[in-house]
């Protein structure tokens, strides 16, 4: 006999799908510094770092469908929000332990992400050695575009940009990427059992910087589409 859930539980988030239907959103892991501008740029060094990272919850995704634009609201308790576009990953398969052969049997899809990021609450976290939660956790913390199938591509290289209110901000070219997406996804499983369902941000090029109220932005990929945004003030 199964048991009733004492409060109903809230919808599943998911993303819409390039050609119809949604993909449903498990986890959300997001790697640091992965390309090499951007390490230097944060003050890091990528010679000599190892991969880390931090994750969301999956209900931070701000879907937005093709050909429209996405409303994100200003987060509360900041007063330096900042931009990080970056090529999504979405998952159809998983597993622990993976190769970066088996990693790559697990793509599913690409998308175009934002890890919009609390700037100033993120560098008080890192002042006083704590977790980053409060600066890259809040609602709408993850826009994304629609899930392009991958149709077995593994993307290596091609041009990755995001523009504010007309002008270019960040530019990069996945190929810039420190690791390889393979490799992102054989990472991650050495710590989690990774399922269908999961996406992994991959990293953003340098030129990160804040976001004001009105501002327009748009993020491409290469080969994957377009992201389409603009700030509102908070709700």
């Amino acid at each position: 006999m199964s048991e009733a859930y004492v409060i109903e539980p809230g919808p599943r988030p998911a993303i819409p799908v390039a050609g119809g239907g949604l993909f449903p959103v498990r986890r959300i892991y997001c790697i640091a510094r992965n390309y090499a501008a951007h390490a230097r740029e944060m003050g890091g060094d990528p010679s000599r770092e190892a991969p880390f990272f931090f994750t969301k919850p999956a209900d931070a995704v701000l879907p937005v469908s093709a050909g429209n634009c996405g409303e994100f609201p200003y987060p509360p308790a900041s007063k330096d929000v900042h931009h990080e576009i970056e090529l999504v990953v979405a998952l159809g398969a998983g597993g622990s332990n993976l190769t970066p052969e088996a990693a790559r049997a697990c793509i599913w899809g690409y998308a175009v992400g934002l890890d919009m990021t609390r700037r100033d609450l993120q560098a008080e976290a890192k002042a006083h050695g704590r977790p980053w939660d409060s600066g890259k956790v809040f609602d709408c913390a993850a826009p994304i575009s629609q899930i392009v199938p991958a149709a077995g591509q593994v993307l290596e290289a091609g041009d990755i940009r995001l523009d504010i209110n007309g002008e270019t901000r960040q530019r990069g070219d996945l190929s810039d990427m420190i690791w390889t997406i393979p490799e992102i996804i054989a990472f991650f499983s050495r710590y989690y059992r990774l399922e269908a369902g999961d996406l992994i941000f991959t990293g953003t090029p340098e030129g990160v910087g804040p976001v004001v109220v009105g501002d327009r932005l748009r993020g491409v990929v290469a080969g994957v589409g377009e992201l389409a945004l603009q700030v509102v003030a908070p709700r």
